[in-house]
């Protein structure tokens, strides 16, 4: 693993099967994801995952988590990954991540947090274009644009996994 690889962190969002039938409801984000998981294992880059309340919305697709074996899974009742205090000492304490590449849901609202707080924390951030997704296009155009003035960098999962 390379040493921007051991301080780097895929983190995928939310990707939860109630979720994505709301957001992907005819799956391209979803098969985008697969190849971002893939890419970013085959790598040796870290994953982790959110679940936005498991408890009410379910687990993490099944099909999608086993592509990062032994990937932890952090359950959350906060909009951003890294308001819950738990994700945060893992990502930042634990593991001193410092570029976190995001993919998952919901732009305008999870991604969007996440990505505030850790640019917030010193954190570069890279949204993988191809891989968030979001009820309204609208919406999360609007985002995206706020997000690349704060200095995330928005790009394709190909882009970003080729470079």
């Amino acid at each position: 693993m390379s040493a921007a690889a051991a301080t780097s962190l895929l983190l995928a969002v939310d990707l939860q099967p109630g979720l994505l039938a709301t957001v992907d409801p005819s799956g391209p984000l979803t098969r985008d994801c697969r190849f971002a998981l893939a890419a970013a294992v085959g790598l040796g880059l870290p994953v982790a995952f959110t679940e936005q309340v498991p408890a009410k919305l379910g687990p993490t697709a099944p099909a999608l988590l086993r592509l990062a074996p032994g990937a932890p899974v952090f359950a959350k009742e906060t909009f951003s990954a890294l308001a819950d205090e738990a994700v945060r000492a893992a990502l930042l304490d634990e593991r001193r991540i410092d570029h976190l590449l995001l993919c998952g849901i919901e732009t305008p609202i999870c991604i969007h947090q996440t990505s505030l707080d850790a640019r917030r924390a010193g954190i570069e951030v890279s949204l993988l274009s191809d891989v968030i997704g979001a009820r309204r296009a609208d919406d999360a155009e609007v985002c995206l644009s706020a997000l690349r003035a704060a200095g995330v960098h928005v790009m394709p999962s190909e882009t970003v996994f080729y470079s």
